[in-house]
Parts: structure tokens; C-alpha cells; sequence
């Protein structure tokens, strides 16, 4: 099977971006990862070809996959015969969001009230 060209535009240390590296890396595809934080003219090239500024985007041979996680990666991958199936566990999780992103634990107060 011919490996596809992956242009993959994602964050440093986002969640949901780990989690798309970690597919990519589970079937050991190649692929291009392009900055949108720390170099504005990725970003830029990001939304022009997606339509959209959300991340990860994740382009396949041409088609580009907007806003979308690891898992939903890894399904269009199979789906599309991009891949095939392997029972390699990814590396990290491949749908949880950016830490500033996860919802916050409510303050518990056991005391007297402040």
C-alpha cells in the first residue's frame, strides 16, 4: 500500500492534536506537521484551504478533514482504505480536547463560609 501525503495543521500541545499525531503515528504514516500557533502563515493556510479556523485539520492525498480528532482521523483512514486495520494501542489519547479546553472542577468549600 502507497503511503498518503499528510499535511497535518496542529498545535504544540493541544489534546485533540496529540491525538492525531498518535493515529498517524499508530499506522507509521508520514506526514507533515505544521505549526498554526507559533507560525501565523500555517495557520493562515489552514483556513484558506479548510474554510474554517477550528483545529486540527488534517489533509489526505488532497482531501482536506476539518476540525477533527484522532478518532474521527483514524475512522475516515479506514473508511477510505487509506489504512488498514492494526491492534497497535496510539501513544496518547485521540479524543480529548486542549487542556485550557476541559472543564474545570468547581471549588469545594468544607469550612465556614468565606
Amino acid at each position: 500500500m502507497n503511503k498518503p501525503k499528510i499535511v497535518a495543521y496542529l498545535k504544540p500541545t493541544c489534546g485533540w492534536s496529540n491525538g492525531v499525531r498518535a493515529v498517524l503515528k499508530k499506522y507509521d504514516l508520514p506526514f507533515e506537521d505544521r505549526d498554526i500557533i507559533n507560525d501565523p502563515a500555517q495557520r493562515q493556510e489552514m483556513i484558506e484551504k479548510s474554510g474554517q479556523m477550528l483545529s486540527p485539520c488534517v489533509e489526505v492525498n488532497g482531501q482536506m478533514l476539518a476540525d477533527i480528532s484522532g478518532d474521527e482521523v483514524e475512522a475516515w483512514m479506514l473508511a477510505n482504505s487509506v489504512v488498514t486495520p492494526n491492534d497497535r494501542t496510539p501513544d496518547a489519547p485521540t479524543n480529548q480536547p486542549c487542556a485550557h479546553e476541559m472543564p474545570q472542577a468547581a471549588p469545594m468549600n468544607f469550612g465556614a463560609p468565606r
